[in-house]
């Protein structure tokens, strides 16, 4: 009898232990499939405000807070906008002092936790850049999105999509070099995000069924003139970009891609980010599996889109050794498999699709170069 009640408790642990392993992958892998758009990811830390001045902002001192470039600083209410690290401001070992540029809402108060983005904008394009633009929409598989084009004298169209975690204010960030160069931009809203169909599961796929979106796009911008688009992405954006180059039917129409800290292992990412919640090791493989099981995600689809060989047309890669949640490593592989199409811009220092923040300057000039020869 003693060892029957046994038997019955072993498996009864066995059962919860396994019951909680489910529930900590589901846990884990809710970093990247329930990322909200706008909101910080994992990775980045918090930091409290300690005091504010004329043209500065004290922070707490962490690698994040110590970045070279320009960043927008969120908050609950608050963002604005951080410039360098002011060398000759009395810092402490505690704090660092940087360049407040602007306070574009809220106001930021001694206290406040707040982090770095790459959003240097809030709003649409005319109420952030002063840039003309109309509210677009057209249909999608699961509905219509929402799209601002910015429009532009030349036939050659960009179609911008941003990345995990963050919204269409993303690509505004560049809207202003893209419009100099006189090029109509449509600034994609795609499944989850504010305003666009919600995905049937409410998960994000990491680009897997997100890039149907960006095909409707590109659909919409041939109807409308466009004789050659291009794709920039960010993130799992490029992911998207890399998909509909490959699978779209109007694919012979893309003339060249952008890839900005580009997702080519979703398994990959998705252990960044649930590593990032602390998750121990020995659960990261749990993660993989509960995200699997939960959208159908396969790493073949995704990496297949990215082989060297499925590459037809000029490609901008920008990234760098400083991103933790895009393996820098697949993005160099890629590039030096195919020299013949691939131009690799490497960005010290700069987190994930903050590649622009790092050296804006430099940034757009690399884009310039790229853009020129397609227009």
């Amino acid at each position: 009898m003693r060892t029957v009640k046994a038997t019955a408790a072993a498996v009864t642990v066995a059962l919860a232990a396994g019951a909680a392993s489910v529930a900590a992958g589901r846990y884990a892998s809710d970093a990247a499939l329930k990322a909200p758009p706008g909101r910080p990811l994992p990775t980045e830390p918090r930091l409290t405000v300690h005091c504010t001045a004329a043209g500065q902002v004290t922070l707490t001192r962490d690698l994040a807070s110590l970045r070279p470039g320009t960043y927008g600083l969120g908050g609950d209410g608050t963002h604005a906008v951080v410039g360098p690290v002011l060398d000759g401001a009395a810092h402490s070992v505690d704090t660092v002092v940087r360049r407040l540029e602007r306070v574009t809402h809220g106001t930021p108060r001694s206290g406040d936790r707040v982090w770095f983005t790459p959003n240097l904008h809030l709003g649409d394009p005319r109420t952030a850049l002063g840039l003309d633009y109309a509210e677009v929409a057209f249909p999608g598989e699961l509905g219509p999105l929402p799209a601002w084009f910015v429009p532009g004298s030349r036939d050659l169209w960009v179609i911008t999509v941003h990345g995990l975690g963050a919204t269409r204010e993303h690509p505004l960030n560049v809207m202003e070099f893209l419009h100099r160069q006189q090029l109509p931009v449509l600034n994609l809203a795609y499944r989850g995000d504010p305003g666009a169909p919600a995905s049937p599961d409410g998960l994000h796929h990491l680009g897997e069924t997100e890039w149907r979106d960006l095909d409707a796009a590109i659909r919409y911008a041939v109807r409308h003139g466009a004789e050659q688009v291009v794709l920039y992405g960010w993130s799992t954006g490029a992911t998207m970009a890399l998909r509909a180059a490959a699978h779209s039917a109007l694919r012979d129409r893309v003339a060249g891609l952008v890839l900005d800290s580009p997702v080519l292992s979703w398994e990959a990412t998705l252990r960044a980010l649930a590593a990032a919640r602390r998750t121990p090791a020995a659960l990261l493989p749990l993660a993989v599996r509960a995200a699997q099981g939960r959208t159908g995600l396969h790493g073949d689809r995704i990496t297949q889109a990215a082989h060297p060989d499925r590459l037809r047309v000029p490609t901008l890669l920008v990234h760098g050794p400083g991103d933790t949640i895009a393996p820098w490593d697949l993005s160099r592989r890629l590039a030096r498999r195919r020299q013949d199409l691939v131009t690799l811009h490497q960005v010290p220092d700069a987190p994930h699709a903050a590649m622009w923040n790092r050296a804006p300057a430099d940034y757009e000039e690399k884009l310039r170069r790229f853009l020129t020869p397609l227009m």
